[in-house]
Formats: C-alpha cells, sequence, structure tokens
C-alpha cells in the first residue's frame, strides 16, 4: 500500500499557520514512508472563496519549503483537485445514497428545524434532529415537490442512543454517542455540498490511506465512518492532531494572535525558522533538539511522538528560534540577501512607489515613507496620540470599534477598507478624518504618511489588525468591564 495523506484548505481569507502546521505533519507522515502528498482545494463555498486566497495558500505553503505531489498547480491522476471543479461528482454520489435509502430529500423550513430543535431540548433531549423529526407525511413531501419548494439532502443515521467507536492513530478507540450525531446534509439547497460528503468521496477517489487532521473534526468522525460503510469503501486510517493553542490555552485564532502565513513573512521571520516552529506543535526530535530542519524531521518523523497535550503557538518563543536561524545559519552575505528580497523586493516596492514618488524630491526620502511596511510593532507610545482630538477613553473606543470592524471584513481591499471605516466615522457622528487620526498613528507611526487606508491595505489584515491592538494597549488598554460596555455598543450600532 502506498501512503497517500493530503491537506484540504478553503479559500477565503489569508493563509493560516494552523493550515501549514496540518500539511507539514501530513507530508512529513507521507515522506517518512514513501508515500505521496497531495493538496486539495475546498472551494465549495463559492462566496467567500477567492482565486487570489487560493494563489496565497499555494505561495505562502511553497514560501515554507512545503511540496506536493499532486495539486491544482500541478496536476495529477486524480485531479481536478479543485471541489469546484468536481461538483456533478458529489450529486451523483448523493442521488445515489437517496435511492438506497440511506439518505433523503427534506423539504423543513428554517422555521420549521428552529421548532423541531425546541421540541427535541423540551423533552430532554439533545438538539440533534433525527430522520423520524424531518421526515414529513408523504402528502405534504409530495406537495412541496410539486409547489417547486428548495429541499436538501441528508444522510440517515441512527435514531437511538449508543456507542459509536472510532479508531484514532494518536488516541486509540474513541468511543462517541449516536445520540448526539445528528441527521447531516449532504447536499445544499443550491446543489453545493457540505464539507461531510464531499470530504469523503474525495478522499476515497483519490486513493488517501491516512486523514489527519486537526480534532475538531473527532466529532464528525461518526458521519464520515458512516459514509464510507453507505458507500461500501474502506475508511481511511484517522489521526487527530492537537488544536495550536493561544498562551491563555484558547483555540488559536486572529483576535488574539495573529494567524495569518503572510502576516509572520511581513514580519521577517525566516520561513526555516516557522516550519521549525510549527513541527515542535506537539512533536519532537527523537534526541529532543529545538532546532532542526525540514529535512531532519522528515528523517526522524515518528507520529507516534504526537503529544496530545494542546500546542501553545508563543510569538515570543517563534522569535527567539528565529534568532537561532539567523545567527546560525545565515552568513552575513546570506542574511544581506534576505533582506534585500524582503525588504526591497520588487513588489513590495510597486506597491509603495506610486504613493511614495509624489512625497520625494531625493531617494532618501524613500525610507522615512515606507518605514513603516518594514517595520513590526511600531515604537509608538502614548504621547504620539496628544495632538488627536477627544478623550483618550473615546480614543481608544474608535480604534476598538475600526478593529472589529476591520475583524469582520472578508475581502482585504483599499475601497472596501474605506467604505468601512468611513460608515463607522459616520455611524458614531465623528468627522472621517478625525476619527481616522488615531489609525494612522497606530498604523504608520506617523500622520506625516500617504492615505492610512492605502498603508493598510499594503500591510495586509493581520499586520493591521494587530498595529491597532498595540495602540489599543499602548493607550492603556480597555479593561474587562469596560470591554463589555464596548461590546454592547458596538453590536447596538
Amino acid at each position: 500500500m502506498t501512503v497517500r495523506t493530503r491537506v484540504a484548505p478553503s479559500p477565503t481569507g489569508d493563509p493560516h499557520v494552523g493550515t501549514a502546521y496540518i500539511a507539514l505533519f501530513n507530508m512529513c507522515f507521507a515522506r517518512a514512508h514513501g508515500g505521496q502528498f497531495i493538496l486539495r482545494i475546498e472551494d465549495t463555498d463559492q462566496a467567500r472563496s477567492t482565486p487570489e486566497s487560493e494563489r496565497a495558500i499555494l505561495d505562502s505553503l511553497n514560501w515554507l519549503g512545503l511540496t506536493w505531489d499532486e495539486g491544482p498547480d500541478v496536476g495529477g491522476e486524480h485531479g481536478p483537485y479543485r471541489q469546484s471543479e468536481r461538483m456533478a461528482l458529489y450529486g451523483q454520489y448523493a442521488r445515489q445514497l437517496v435511492d438506497e435509502g440511506k439518505a433523503f430529500v427534506c423539504y423543513r423550513t428554517a422555521e420549521e428545524l428552529d421548532a423541531l430543535r425546541e421540541a427535541r431540548r423540551e423533552a430532554g433531549n439533545s438538539s440533534a434532529l433525527k430522520p423520524s423529526d424531518l421526515r414529513l407525511p408523504e402528502d405534504e413531501a409530495a406537495r412541496r415537490e410539486a409547489a417547486g419548494a428548495p429541499y436538501v439532502i441528508r444522510m440517515v443515521v441512527p435514531e437511538e442512543e449508543g456507542a459509536c467507536v472510532v479508531d484514532d492513530m494518536l488516541r486509540g478507540s474513541i468511543e462517541l454517542d449516536w445520540g448526539m450525531v445528528d441527521a447531516q446534509i449532504l447536499l445544499k439547497s443550491d446543489g453545493m455540498p457540505t464539507y461531510h460528503l464531499a470530504n469523503v468521496v474525495d478522499d476515497h477517489l483519490m486513493g488517501i490511506t491516512h486523514v489527519i487532521r486537526g480534532e475538531e473534526w473527532i466529532n464528525s468522525a461518526p458521519k464520515h465512518k458512516l459514509l464510507y460503510q453507505y458507500f461500501g469503501w474502506d475508511m481511511p486510517q484517522l489521526c487527530h492532531l492537537p488544536l495550536l493553542r493561544n498562551p491563555d490555552k484558547s483555540k488559536l485564532s486572529k483576535r488574539k494572535n495573529p494567524t495569518s502565513i503572510l502576516y509572520y513573512q511581513r514580519m521577517g521571520y525566516l520561513p526555516e525558522a516557522l516550519l521549525n516552529y510549527l513541527g515542535r506543535m506537539g512533536w519532537s526530535m527523537p534526541d529532543e533538539s529545538e532546532k532542526f530542519s525540514l529535512q531532519q524531521m522528515q528523517d526522524n518523523f515518528d507520529i507516534h511522538r504526537v503529544s496530545l497535550g494542546g500546542p501553545i503557538f508563543d510569538v515570543e518563543k517563534l522569535s527567539w528560534l528565529n534568532g537561532l536561524w539567523i545567527r546560525e545559519d545565515l552568513d552575513e552575505q546570506q542574511l544581506a540577501e534576505r533582506l534585500v528580497n524582503w525588504a526591497y523586493n520588487e513588489d513590495m516596492l510597486m506597491q509603495v512607489l506610486p504613493h511614495a514618488r509624489k512625497r520625494m524630491e531625493t531617494l532618501s526620502d524613500f525610507a522615512p515613507l515606507a518605514a513603516f511596511l518594514v517595520s513590526g510593532t511600531l515604537p509608538i507610545s502614548e504621547t504620539d496620540f496628544d495632538s488627536v482630538r477627544g478623550e483618550r477613553d473615546d480614543v481608544v473606543k474608535g480604534l476598538q470599534f475600526a478593529l472589529w470592524r476591520m475583524e469582520s471584513l472578508r475581502h482585504w481591499e483599499r475601497d472596501m477598507i474605506w467604505d468601512e471605516l468611513k460608515a463607522l466615522a459616520d455611524t458614531l457622528g465623528i468627522k472621517v478624518k478625525d476619527f481616522l487620526a488615531p489609525i494612522f498613528i497606530a498604523i504608520a507611526g506617523t500622520s506625516a504618511s500617504f492615505s492610512v487606508v492605502d498603508s493598510m491595505a499594503m500591510l495586509g489584515p493581520d499586520m493591521s489588525r494587530a498595529r491597532l491592538r498595540h495602540a489599543i494597549s499602548v493607550l492603556g488598554g480597555v479593561s474587562k468591564k469596560a470591554m463589555k460596555r464596548l461590546e454592547k455598543e458596538y453590536q447596538a450600532l
């Protein structure tokens, strides 16, 4: 048997360090067993998926040094490798299950579903809806079908409580309760598959032998096991890796820590160091060495050396490790080349020059104008905000509201950033110029630069949000009590 693993990110935003973590462990497992590693793009969420996000995923994983044997960019005999190009397959397999009585057409409305869940809760049951809850009388189902009512296709699941045993490479046998498993939607009303159907179909057709994924998917394993049984397919071996955590043990998220690979690239971290650090997330070398290369990790990789304790993604520890790589693995010539490629590469220059040239009289004027782009955390202080109009609490409030608005922005584009910030200023009854003033300082460290909106577009979402958080911290931060009050105010806007 040839070992085949995969990583299947969704192109709906900046590439996440969690994607790189899962990809790294999948690649190392495949290479350690002389197998193959596949990249698949799960872009069934057409409203949020973009070609730009897909390109960013490919570029960032390549920047880290990860390579795949099959994928949308390199091809392969099991393609296509974008789920949006495999749509006919999912409908075919969903209909097969309906024909075999292993799935059913469901015409229930959103209001009916809410009422059914509430009835189950009132009866002391879980809110997981079962086929018996969802099926309509035949005449009513026929009436809705004739009327062209929207429908979904749901899988049949056991009605009663009982143990579903799932084997895991790290955890052994895991017992999950069928009573908590709902009649999962397989095909949505727009004909798009859910993750559960597409994932199982693609893994089978692509010959995936080992599914190495995050532990958040453990509760979905019974559904996947049942689907494999329904189709009569062998189920891949499962391995659920521990989730990356913030220092406070919460799940790693962009609200507390920058999570984009692009952020760490922008901050000047070496790809070797970031990959090394991700390799230490729950795994260790046989000699317990902290610093190791990708090749060394592959040569020594044993999945059973993964610890199930939640690995802490600590930026300070990453910075320490990055410093070791800079000092121990790069000579001065190599470091000079890295600096030029990082700070003054053509892509960066072409982004900033249209804005900087208008303000330049000599070439030396360029450095201070572009300094904000090649800086990490800006060395700003509370006094930098003295020229900003308004009470300090109001300034902090404006920065916090701007941060929340930027965290909810789905597409990081200049015009969308401007529209959101202007709308927020208008809602708060503040002149746009006054509202943007503290944001300007937070983003660029000065008010003597070009448009703050252009600056944010160039910096990217994670770096922009990180600088807003830093500015709030510099101004004294927000207490828990004040945060609750601000959240209520923001939600009421």
